[in-house]
């Protein structure tokens, strides 16, 4: 006999169980941070949350499924293909499944996008990985009618050149809803997912990433790419004997499980070493070098792009931040009304977007413990914050009352800042960021479209052109940090 799963009436509105409800389950609707398509901080939701669940109860971890509509139909795509390792399946229902398109970034009429903006369209894009949905059953569902159809037609079209077919049902002359009996098939079709699982070791693995945010699929952890927002594939077969097969692009660091026995990497046999259970085996590629120099080993030594540690400014707030505001004089006047403008608005636009309140705290109470616990966002200019101050010989630019020079370019300090992401000298494993909060602006409040990354590494502003709906001030420079962190 099927249990329907009850669903509690809650004060946030949701007194409605979701589309779908498969029997004899467990359902976990993350809030989602209201309505950002669970991006960001949401993203960050969604696996505590289901880590929680997992705490209070057992769950077979091959029997996690991932389903939702119309937000929730974005949300499954986006964590479908970027984590499609952790579901049995997937049910996306109409959403977006990419950036351009959706939001119509190229319309007549319309500033055309930066080029550093199309290439961070990668981080949620499901199209620009959508060959990782060959780990991961996926049936989509759009109504006949309804515009969001376009979510699943980008999908299908994406997953063509990966020789992978999409599953679609459509109900018929139906717009942005579930068709009745569309949704029962569905429901149905859920229920098959779940009692059948997924494998407990893939055989086959295909990975495509373009940022170290999302590279975890079953038993293989790819750890470094040669270079950032580029597409990175992993491609790795495990035979009946223990030894795996692997062709990568793009990769230059992953590790291996302790039961793996032998390797064959891009076409050269690799020589594993026998661990200790539970322990893994890391391979790395010298860069520059041929494809198939490939070593066993500890990775790279100094600072280097890792996971938690990869830029862009908005990877700061995926784990723990701390707003450090200024309590010294600025060097100049607009520089301070500038700084406290934005610290404002920041503050105001996680609050509307992300329903929570930041923690700020002054330069002179910032603690060890909020150093080694936290990536720190300071605030101001070397006069203003003294936390700046203490590290700026350690940081990749020269900023005096007078001048400002990065890049080897020399800017008048009176009404020029920088915007910028780097390892805190005062604990590498941790971010400093200068100037900015989560850098999508007001144009972006309409549409959870619009809710992703919109700056590089770095950024030089001319705030003599004040802050507007999608740049906090003119942008005269702006790029990526090399895979060292070094600039360009």
């Amino acid at each position: 006999m099927k249990n329907a799963p009850s669903w509690p009436s809650s004060p946030n509105g949701q007194d409605q169980p979701p589309g779908l409800a498969p029997a004899n389950t467990i359902l976990l609707v993350p809030y989602g941070r209201y309505c950002n398509a669970t991006k960001f901080a949401g993203e960050i939701d969604v696996f505590e949350a289901l880590a929680a669940i997992r705490e209070e109860n057992v769950i077979d971890p091959l029997r996690i499924a991932i389903a939702g509509f119309p937000m929730g139909g974005a949300s499954t795509w986006h964590l479908a293909v970027h984590h499609a390792g952790l579901w049995c399946a997937a049910l996306p229902g109409a959403g977006f499944a990419e950036t351009a398109a959706y939001t119509q970034a190229f319309a007549p009429g319309r500033d055309p996008p930066n080029s550093w903006e199309q290439r961070l369209w990668n981080w949620y894009d499901a199209t620009a990985a959508a060959g990782n949905l060959f780990n991961c059953p996926t049936l989509a569902y759009s109504g006949e009618i309804d515009p969001q159809i376009q979510a699943a037609k980008m999908m299908e079209r994406a997953m063509i050149p990966e020789g992978l077919v999409l599953e679609h049902l459509v109900g018929p002359q139906t717009g942005h809803r579930y068709h009745p009996q569309s949704q029962q098939l569905l429901t149905d079709r859920l229920e098959k997912f779940l009692d059948q699982g997924r494998s407990p070791v893939s055989q086959e693995i295909r990975l495509t990433t373009h940022t170290l945010r999302h590279t975890g699929q079953a038993w293989i952890d790819l750890r470094g790419l040669e270079q950032h927002w580029q597409r990175a594939d992993l491609r790795a077969r495990l035979a009946n004997d223990g030894t795996v097969t692997i062709a990568t692009r793009n990769v230059i660091a992953f590790t291996l499980p302790f039961w793996i026995k032998a390797a064959v990497i891009d076409g050269r046999k690799v020589p594993l070493p026998q661990v200790a259970a539970g322990e893994t085996v890391w391979l790395t590629r010298t860069v520059p070098g041929p494809q198939d120099a490939w070593t066993v080993g500890a990775p790279w030594s100094g600072l280097h792009k890792d996971r938690g540690l990869t830029g862009p400014i908005d990877d700061a707030f995926m784990d723990p931040f701390l707003f450090v505001r200024p309590t010294g004089q600025p060097q100049h006047p607009a520089l301070g009304n500038w700084v406290d403008g934005e610290l404002r608005h920041a503050r105001k636009l996680w609050r509307d977007l992300f329903r929570s309140e930041l923690v700020v705290r002054d330069d002179r109470d910032v603690t060890d413990t909020d150093i080694a616990g936290h990536n720190l966002v300071l605030w101001g200019d070397p006069s203003s914050n003294r936390l700046l101050a203490r590290i700026l010989d350690r940081l990749p630019l020269s900023w005096t009352a007078r001048t400002l020079v990065f890049r080897g370019q020399t800017y008048d300090a009176t009404h020029h800042a920088p915007i910028l992401i780097f390892p805190n000298p005062l604990n590498p494993a941790r971010y400093v960021v200068l100037n900015s909060g989560i850098d999508f602006r007001d144009h972006a409040y309409g549409t959870n479209s619009l809710q992703v990354a919109k700056l590089p590494d770095y950024a030089i502003l001319d705030i003599r052109d004040p802050p507007g709906p999608r740049w906090p001030g003119r942008i005269v420079d702006a790029g990526f940090f090399d895979e060292e962190w070094r600039l360009p």
